[in-house]
């Protein structure tokens, strides 16, 4: 079994970083082995060197999406830290449905992984706004990552990462194609938009219009602080004023070095 040396590590881990943000502690290093170990013998090579040089002179891009893949642990599931989706169905929707004149509601799940953060969302804004059919409420969804973006727009799931869900949502907006899988519904599906997007590729967003709404949620733990702060910078800079930046009870915003007030755990809002 190939083994990765120090150095290789640290050629490796300095890729990635610059790269993608995500920063590789040296105790990483038997983790990323690990991680790694079935891609080097996959394609038969002798060391993690020839490994790198593979990765970054693959044009397909293919290569560096299984490393993060690898890198990263792409865990989620629906409703996951409900009191956000709590906030935003009491608090910022209500917020929004009053300030908004042009009917044109923003939102950005940024990390959407396998896609139940969008997904939740969408529900609760078709649920806030069914009597309301003038809003324009789609979703945009992106990761780094192509494979769980593919599964994310299959839009599959099993059956026990959705019993969770209230049963009406179940019946409106999934549709069962056998004992334990179901699809969410083409109508769902219309209101989320899935794209591939580096968050730190020059910390630079090209959208059109600003967000109301960012969640970016269990993301930046990968990041340095000097990523953080930059990246949350970048978030604030795109953010519509009295919109609202989401993230992970586990993360926190350094508030010397951002205009983002802070509303409630994980809650930050452009004032």
């Amino acid at each position: 079994m190939v083994e990765i040396t120090d150095k290789e590590f640290k050629k490796l881990a300095d890729y990635i970083r610059s790269h993608y943000g995500i920063f590789l502690k040296t105790e990483k290093q038997s983790l990323l082995n690990a991680r790694l170990a079935n891609v080097v013998e996959q394609h038969n090579f002798k060391s993690f060197s020839e490994y790198y040089d593979y990765v970054v002179s693959d044009p397909s891009g293919l290569a560096t999406s299984i490393l993060i893949d690898k890198v990263t642990t792409n865990y989620t599931y629906f409703m996951r830290e409900p009191d956000h989706f709590k906030y935003i169905n009491e608090v910022a929707l209500p917020n929004f449905e009053r300030s908004l004149k042009d009917y044109d509601l923003r939102v950005w799940s940024a990390g959407c992984s396998t896609g139940e953060e969008p997904y939740t969302l969408a529900i609760i804004l078709e649920e806030y706004f069914k009597q309301k059919k003038r809003w324009d409420k789609k979703i945009l969804a992106t990761d780094i990552s192509t494979q769980v973006l593919n599964i994310a727009q299959k839009g599959v799931f099993e059956h026990r990462q959705i019993e969770m869900l209230p049963p009406m949502w179940k019946l409106n907006y999934f549709t069962k194609l056998d004992k334990n899988t179901y699809a969410v519904s083409d109508r769902l599906k219309k209101e989320v938009i899935f794209r591939r997007h580096n968050l730190v590729q020059n910390f630079s967003f090209h959208f059109r219009r600003k967000f109301h709404i960012i969640m970016c949620r269990n993301v930046m733990i990968y990041f340095d602080k000097k990523t953080r702060d930059m990246l949350v910078n970048s978030f604030y800079n795109i953010t519509e004023p009295g919109g609202y930046l989401f993230i992970g009870h586990t993360e926190s915003l350094d508030r010397e070095a951002t205009h983002y007030k802070y509303v409630a755990p994980a809650i930050y809002r452009k004032v």
